[in-house]
């Protein structure tokens, strides 16, 4: 099946970097933003530095795309493809861009919004199970006619924020007479959300608006009767072993039956299956998603970088909308009993992982526990990080009712990479043998149907997750690699229980040409990792991976550096989401480079390096000095602002290592920024200064300490 759709003006948001820099390919906005199995469709791209763009990337083989003309493509997707949905990448001259997401449907009619359609009585006609691709108006709206049955369910579904579009959308259902039947506006994040019990035969209409009256954003409105899963449980399973879950949802029936839970005072149907969580997903530190997790929250980031699990879809009819996320455990699941109020509370043998729920507002749950041994205990609630819609707090109390520990919000906020979450992490130190009892709320006393979470109480077990993004502040873009140059990203690790040893980082996959040390970052969150390429590296626009590692003590844990890309400059809107893959790019050649020499050296706590700093120019125009200053560099570590001379190969590099420094072994790197003569047109003998800036090759720092006295 082939549709041509009408596209709608594109409007750039404007997201203008703080600096001038050589062009990087900048993907903002895609529309249409999906479409149906064995179909294609044709999307226009917008962005910054696309007029190159010849080809669309993606982070599955199902998605093909041919060039039709500049910045138009024709998507087309295989028919054995899996529902969900998928990072779409622009590649050209200036390499790949960052990624924006696309989806794709099963058993749904794709349909393109015609205009007009403002007022209700030029609201579009379409029939049930349709996917409306469509743009929002400028100080207008869209509206839908549709005709439905008495008794029908009917799930409205907006998507737009969950697949990278600025919209903030509102929707509202009336019956044809203009009788206000629902409106929503933040159900899945900021996406809005309609249930609906059709009352009566007759036509309805549906209409969707940004929330300021926005143009130009694009939206994928769902108006269907298939199954919808709201959400399963239990929400937590033991990794390897069998479990049985429960899906609540919508049009679940045949299969299930109606359930007693109820989301929005309309009940739920329930439908039973089992499944079995890989064993790695603990065991390697992996999280597993069938669509982009952007429902959990407005930070998609926060929800998912410190979860082992994976999402499942219920095999209800082939499946049901809306898959459903599950925390992969190492322990076996408890799941909660009531009545755990405070007169009885659930009693849990330690460890203990517990799914429970928030079943209706003000419910407190009451759990006893008497440890075995005396010391600090890793308690830790999930809730957002498994789309659970609660802000859950933990207090825990003595035998005597006394609080001897209060647990709240958790994770770090590092620019766009805002993983700063509602779920309560934090150690308490809890006394052998003697009773306590460890409360779970809704920080704002709510309850209901959306309200789950998983408790888990243990002793501490060192680990950690890591993460990358793309290093360039503030826009989104692509990790490229201009030849002979350098390309960096920015790693962030979360340590949990008491890890403290040196995490090293290395990269698989790379293409040829392409080339990566071993990055250490020894006592701190975050470091850079480093990516340089040959001056004669083939062109390739391809995905490679990140792998962490550390050892402490007898204990040696491996896992994948989570890929994540920045979605806006603004940091408030979402800015940053997981992705599957970390593409890279490389192409043209790069004005110069810096290279660290030697790359490993051994320095005394307290003492300056004796490192040089070699300036490569590929470019004989190129004749400025050089800034060179710290990139990434940890607070035990010092380096005046220096600089390269137009004439000079090399500098003294000095770095002061402070005195209170712990040994081991730490990856350095320096970022260099000189103005450089460039015009994208290689034509044009006008080349105005441009600043670039390029991380050196990185130096690995073995730090001793100084002799005793």
């Amino acid at each position: 099946m082939h549709r041509t759709v009408l596209i709608f003006g594109l409007g750039l948001a404007a997201c203008a970097t703080a600096r001038a820099e050589l062009p990087s390919i900048r993907f903002d906005r895609m529309q249409p933003l999906g479409t149906i199995v064995g179909g294609s469709i044709e999307v226009e791209i917008a962005g910054r530095d696309i007029e190159d763009v010849t080809a669309l990337l993606f982070d599955h083989p199902g998605l093909k795309a041919e060039l039709l003309k500049p910045n138009r493509f024709k998507i087309t997707v295989a028919a054995d493809t899996p529902e969900g949905t998928y990072d779409v990448y622009l590649a050209g001259r200036f390499g790949v861009s960052n990624s924006r997401l696309f989806a794709v449907s099963r058993d749904l009619a794709d349909v393109a919004e015609v205009e007009p359609n403002n007022a209700a009585t030029e609201a579009q006609r379409v029939a049930l199970n349709v996917a409306i691709n469509g743009g929002s108006d400028n100080n207008g709206q869209d509206g839908f006619r549709f005709a439905a049955k008495k008794g029908e369910r009917i799930v409205i579904d907006c998507q737009a924020a969950r697949l990278d579009s600025p919209l903030d959308a509102t929707l509202t259902l009336s019956s044809a007479e203009g009788q206000i039947l629902g409106q929503n506006g933040d159900y899945h994040g900021r996406d809005p959300f309609l249930d609906f019990l059709v009352p009566a035969d007759g036509e309805y209409v549906v209409v969707v608006h940004d929330l300021s009256y926005r143009g130009g954003f694009p939206y994928r409105l769902l108006i269907t009767t298939r199954p919808q899963v709201e959400n399963v449980f239990p929400q937590a399973v033991e990794a390897g072993k069998p479990a049985e879950l429960t899906a609540y949802g919508r049009n679940l029936q045949p299969g299930g039956t109606q359930s007693i839970r109820t989301v929005a005072d309309l009940p739920l149907d329930e439908f039973r299956f089992t499944i079995t969580a890989p064993a790695d997903l603990v065991a390697d530190g992996r999280f597993v998603f069938l669509e982009h997790p952007t429902d959990h929250s407005v930070l998609p980031t926060a929800a998912t970088c410190t979860l082992d699990g994976m999402q499942v879809r219920a095999p209800i009819a082939g499946g049901a909308l809306h898959p459903a996320c599950l925390l992969a455990s190492a322990t076996p699941v408890t799941v909660e009993a009531e009545p755990n109020d405070d007169q009885h509370p659930q009693p849990l043998t330690l460890p203990a992982v517990v799914a429970a729920r928030l079943n209706e507002p003000r419910d407190a749950d009451w759990y006893r526990i008497e440890p075995t041994e005396t010391g600090a205990y890793t308690i830790e609630v999930y809730s957002e990080r498994i789309a659970g819609r609660a802000d859950p707090f933990v207090v825990v109390y003595d035998d005597k009712n006394n609080p001897v520990g209060e647990l709240d919000d958790y994770g770090h906020r590092m620019n766009a990479f805002d993983a700063h979450l509602r779920d309560p992490v934090g150690s308490v130190n809890l006394q052998a043998k003697q009773a306590y009892r460890v409360l779970v709320q809704d920080r704002y006393s709510r309850g209901g149907g959306r309200y789950q979470y998983v408790l888990a109480i243990r002793k501490p077990a060192p680990d950690f997750h890591a993460a990358a993004i793309h290093l360039e502040n503030p826009g989104p873009a692509g990790t490229n690699l201009w030849r002979g140059g350098t390309a960096a990203v920015d790693v962030i690790i979360h340590q949990n229980d008491g890890f403290n040893a040196p995490i090293t980082i290395t990269a698989a996959d790379l293409p040829p040409g392409v080339h990566a040390a071993p990055t250490i970052i020894n006592g701190n969150t975050r470091g850079v990792f480093v990516l340089w390429s040959d001056p004669d590296a083939p062109a390739t626009n391809t995905a490679i991976r990140l792998m962490a590692s550390g050892v402490q003590g007898d204990l040696t844990r491996r896992r994948e550096v989570r890929p994540y890309t920045r979605v806006w400059s603004e940091a408030n809107i979402g800015s940053s989401r997981p992705m599957r893959d970390l593409k890279i790019g490389v192409h043209n050649t790069a004005p110069y480079v810096l290279k660290i020499v030697p790359d490993k050296i051994t320095v005394e706590a307290g003492k300056k390096t004796d490192l040089k700093l070699a300036a490569v120019r590929y470019w004989p125009e190129f004749k400025e000095n050089i800034t060179v200053i710290p990139l990434g560099f940890s607070g035990n570590f010092n380096l005046p602002t220096l600089s390269i001379a137009g004439g000079a190969a090399e500098i003294d590099l000095p770095i002061q290592v402070q005195a209170n420094t712990r040994p081991g072994d730490y990856t350095l790197t320096v970022l260099g920024q000189a103005q450089v003569p460039y015009n994208k047109d290689p034509e044009n003998k006008s080349r105005p200064n441009t600043l670039v800036s390029s991380p050196s090759l990185p130096v690995t720092i073995t730090v001793v300490a100084p002799p005793k006295p």
